[in-house]
């Protein structure tokens, strides 16, 4: 049986490796560009936007606020969501500090 090792590495690691996981999907970024373009937007216009049924749009959509990333409120049976875009810059700044972190290590050769 596999065991998960996760939990053997930095916070910071799990973090980053979260966020990059949850923008690891074409429709999820396809809903960032839309709510960006749109800074406010009911489910049922994503899901015309985006060639995938409406359930596969919410799960995604779930993914995205689960991360942070995207706020929901409730408007009668309507879903609403826009950026959240306090904690997407905070990650962007996260993942941009790793890369200059690892360009900082990088040997003077290249490899291969």
């Amino acid at each position: 049986m596999a065991i998960n090792k996760k939990g053997d590495f930095l916070i910071d690691e799990i973090r980053l490796s979260d966020f990059a996981r949850t923008l690891g999907h074409p429709a999820r970024i396809a809903i960032l560009k839309t709510l960006a373009e749109r800074e406010e937007c009911i489910c049922g216009e994503i899901v015309e936007v985006l060639p995938l049924a409406q359930s596969t749009v919410s799960q995604h959509l779930k993914e995205l606020k689960n991360m942070g990333l995207i706020q929901g409120t409730l408007n009668g049976p309507k879903s609403c969501y826009c950026i959240n875009w306090d904690v997407l810059k905070q990650y962007m700044t996260d993942f941009n500090k790793m890369t200059n972190d690892l360009m900082a290590l990088r040997p003077n050769k290249t490899c291969c």
